[in-house]
């Protein structure tokens, strides 16, 4: 079985806006290896919509499709 190449994704997240949200919360600290797996996730959930999108025939990403 082939493996699945891995992409380089791009920082998509804003670090000091995703502290500052967490810490406007509670009061949580941030690991260093949160950030790029939360960046990790948003990547995913953005190739899951792209899919949805495509299968929808669109081109246009809307909300439903997350």
């Amino acid at each position: 079985m082939a493996k699945a190449k891995k992409i380089e994704v791009p920082m998509m997240v804003v670090a000091s806006k995703a502290k500052e949200f967490i810490k406007s919360q509670a009061d949580f600290n941030v690991g260093g290896d949160f950030l790029s797996e939360l960046n990790e996730k948003v990547a995913v959930m953005i190739g899951e919509a792209m899919r949805r999108c495509e299968t929808n025939s669109r081109k246009t990403l809307r909300a439903g499709d997350l």
